[in-house]
């Protein structure tokens, strides 16, 4: 049963040595992060999964110990998935780069709470298939803990990923007032190719987090909105 979760943007601008000397800039959503993985710490779970956007090679599971970079950043920093893992999980795949990101924070959060593991979703991966594989996670164990990543649309101004799409606001004001209230309906419902077309590959993982949350009774709290870089970036934590 889900018993508590984080959700947490995924930039490996949130890596200080990627941001470089815009590191700063990302500081109070680092901090907030940091925030979020003390609730599942709390939560005291027997197993966290951490779920992130991925491309087909980094889909489907991803062992305890798996290992990830950000040498493609030009920044000499490797990781792995929690403590555990041996030598099968050091030579298989490479994490997602959300998932390394999330493998970033758990160790900057000193993590050794529980087991880890992870999985790749793709961002295009239909709504019904994303609750119900949620609902499988929070089957796994007797108390489940998720860290989801996902960003928002990357189209909030001119000068984002996407560029400009005046739709993107009011779909990110949406998922963070769902995501503050735990408003699993909402989630659930996400317009999947408004999604796609504002570049928001959060939407997905969010809908895990709905299928796994379902029954739980979990109440939601937004601890960080903003739109760095014209990307929606949101942190959250569901006990």
């Amino acid at each position: 049963m889900l018993v508590a979760a984080a959700v947490c943007p995924c930039p490996p601008l949130l890596v200080p040595e990627v941001a470089a000397g815009a590191a700063p800039e990302l500081r109070a959503a680092r901090t907030a992060c940091i925030d979020a993985l003390g609730v599942l710490a709390a939560a005291r779970p027997d197993l966290l999964v951490v779920i992130g956007p991925a491309d087909p090679e980094g889909r489907g599971p991803h062992p305890e110990g798996a290992p990830g970079s950000f040498r493609g950043f030009g920044v000499d920093i490797d990781v792995r998935l929690g403590l555990g893992g041996g030598l099968d999980a050091a030579d298989g795949r490479p994490l997602p780069q959300s998932l390394a990101v999330a493998a970033w924070l758990l160790t900057r959060a000193n993590w050794a709470d529980a087991p880890v593991e992870g999985l790749g979703v793709g961002e295009t991966l239909e709504a019904e298939r994303c609750t119900d594989a949620g609902r499988e996670l929070a089957a796994r164990a007797r108390r489940v803990a998720l860290l989801v990543m996902g960003d928002g649309s990357a189209c909030r101004t001119l000068k984002a990923p996407g560029y400009l799409d005046e739709r993107a606001v009011s779909f990110d004001t949406e998922v963070a007032q769902a995501l503050g209230a735990a408003d699993l309906a909402v989630l659930s419902t996400l317009d999947e190719s408004l999604a796609y077309e504002l570049k928001a590959a959060g939407r997905a993982p969010w809908q895990v987090l709905a299928g796994a949350a379902e029954g739980a009774g979990l109440s939601g709290r937004l601890l960080y909105e903003d739109a760095p870089y014209g990307v929606g970036y949101m942190v959250a934590t569901w006990s």
